[in-house]
């Protein structure tokens, strides 16, 4: 929420973000008519149901900050977890448990902007057939990728 809210003031200094907390969650908001000017993928409808696609000023920015941006992609629509599994070893059943981050979206450009930043960064990954409702889940769980996100993604709190 911090580096929310510094980024907002830093692109928009005259306008003054404000955190709204609510049962289950908090938010830092910014009110601005140019808003639109900065993220011109805003629009009316459901973000999977229209077209979002950098402009080449952002692909430039995401190009020159993949982290920043992987970052922001997790903490909003991701999470590491501890995900188990068992297997049984002579005749010993045994749990083993390893670190690996999800990230879930309905949106398949918004899916496409997140695997092409993964690629680029070297980040392996794979997605599930996608959910009735649409959503895909993108899994990163080899434990080279997971250490790289570890080392510049962070926690989400």
């Amino acid at each position: 929420m911090d580096s929310a809210e510094k980024a907002m003031r830093e692109v928009m200094p005259r306008n003054k973000p404000c955190r709204v907390r609510r049962t289950g969650s908090h938010d830092v908001k910014l009110y601005s008519q140019h808003l639109t000017c900065y993220f011109p993928q805003h629009g009316a409808g459901k973000k999977h149901e229209r077209l979002i696609a950098l402009q080449p000023w952002q692909q430039e920015i995401v190009e020159a900050h993949p982290w920043e941006f992987l970052r922001g992609l997790i903490h909003s629509d991701g999470c590491r977890i501890t995900n188990w599994a068992t297997r049984t070893v002579n005749g010993v059943v045994r749990r083993h448990e390893y670190p690996r981050y999800f990230f879930t979206n309905t949106s398949t450009d918004i899916i496409a902007l997140l695997t092409s930043t993964l690629d680029a960064v070297g980040v392996r990954w794979k997605t599930s057939v996608p959910r009735p409702t649409g959503q895909v889940n993108v899994s990163i769980a080899r434990k080279a990728s997971v250490a790289l996100m570890d080392a510049h993604i962070g926690p989400k709190y």
